[in-house]
């Protein structure tokens, strides 16, 4: 059978990362021939495009700069490719993505919404509903984003939570570095963007600081200079230059987290944070903002902790116990990287996926439940 996945081509997002790792598992399991195509955005980087093409991902592009030509190339990759089904991931390529997918007659559509909160206007949620009749599944990468959804009125007999996974590989020396023996600092990966809270973070240092703790504090990541700016700003502002890193994109996260203790993420809104469950696999005290998504991935005070999000004084207060006692911390990132282990692999993903994708292309081989 063939899947298509329909995904933005900006390379920041979870999305975009969920995406390749489905087409790079169907390639390695000989069950699904997928192909992924991405709609072009002005910071498309070609080096990307290029990098999967040299690694022997089948990859297509469609033009980004107006729906109706995005539709348009997309219908006609439809007719070359015949999918059984396509998968259109993330706001708003979601709506573009399937509105191909009826044009070209493709017998499965489905709907992956990768986030909590989204950009809908009223006529944007108008054409998702209507949309949503003919959807074979719409998946939430989180229980929290299901539920959103469902709020939103999604139909609930079609609607499912796939949670996201992460390659586990890279972490496999994790146990080895004991957690005392790491470089006493924080890091937060994600990118510069108006979900993230990189400057409630900052703040909760400062606060250390006047308490007498002076922890290194990295951020890594890209995204829009209007977004990291600020942040910056802050950074002089509060005096804390010879403390916080910009390190920009980082090619080596693992080796980055696995040297460091603590893993932060701070923000207004998930889905399912990859960089969280990267943290954890890693074996860092994790602690992260108490949003939908993150609280579905962390339990308070075993495996991480939960803070409310916006808060400085929460966060520096959560920062201070696991910086201050070694011994909690240990306890905090085992018990982490335990969860991510067992319950966010990718390969776990890979299979809910698939297995979805056959049952709707093949529904007289499934067994009744």
């Amino acid at each position: 059978m063939r899947v298509l996945h329909f995904v933005t081509g900006g390379f920041s997002g979870g999305a975009t990362q969920v995406a390749i790792a489905l087409v790079n598992a169907a390639r390695d399991s000989g069950r699904i021939e997928p192909l992924l195509v991405l709609r072009r955005k002005w910071r498309t980087d070609p080096a990307r495009i290029a990098e999967l093409e040299r690694a022997g991902m089948p990859v297509a592009t469609v033009p980004g700069w107006s729906h109706a030509a995005t539709i348009w190339s997309l219908v006609k990759l439809c007719r070359r490719f015949r999918p059984d089904v396509l998968v259109a991931h993330g706001f708003s390529e979601h709506l573009w993505g399937r509105y191909a997918g009826l044009l070209a007659k493709v017998p499965q559509l489905v709907h992956v919404e990768h986030n909590t909160r989204e950009r809908y206007t009223p006529w944007r949620l108008r054409q998702a509903l209507w949309l949503a009749k003919r959807t074979a599944r719409i998946v939430g990468c989180s229980e929290g984003v299901r539920l959103r959804l469902l709020e939103m009125g999604m139909p609930a007999d079609r609607t499912i939570a796939i949670p996201n996974g992460i390659r586990l590989d890279p972490y496999a020396d994790a146990d080895a570095s004991v957690l005392s023996e790491r470089i006493p600092g924080i890091v937060m990966t994600a990118r510069f963007a108006k979900q993230k809270d990189h400057a409630t973070l900052v703040r909760a240092v400062a606060l250390l600081r006047d308490r007498g703790l002076r922890p290194p504090l990295l951020f890594a990541g890209g995204g829009k200079t209007t977004h990291r700016r600020p942040i910056e700003d802050l950074v002089e502002q509060l005096g804390l230059h010879d403390q916080v890193q910009f390190l920009g994109l980082c090619r080596d996260v693992p080796a980055l987290l696995m040297q460091h203790r603590i893993f932060v993420l701070s923000t207004h809104y998930e889905g399912m944070p990859l960089a969280l469950i990267e943290g954890m696999a890693a074996g860092c005290a994790v602690v992260g903002s108490a949003v939908p998504g993150v609280r579905e991935v962390i339990t308070d005070d075993v495996d991480g902790r939960l803070v409310a999000p916006g808060d400085p004084v929460a966060l520096a207060d959560a920062l201070e116990t696991v910086l201050t006692q070694p011994t909690q911390a240990a306890r905090l990132g085992t018990a982490a990287r335990a969860t991510a282990l067992t319950l966010h692999s990718r390969e776990l993903m890979n299979q809910r996926y698939e297995d979805l994708f056959l049952s709707l292309a093949h529904p007289e081989a499934q067994a009744p439940s």
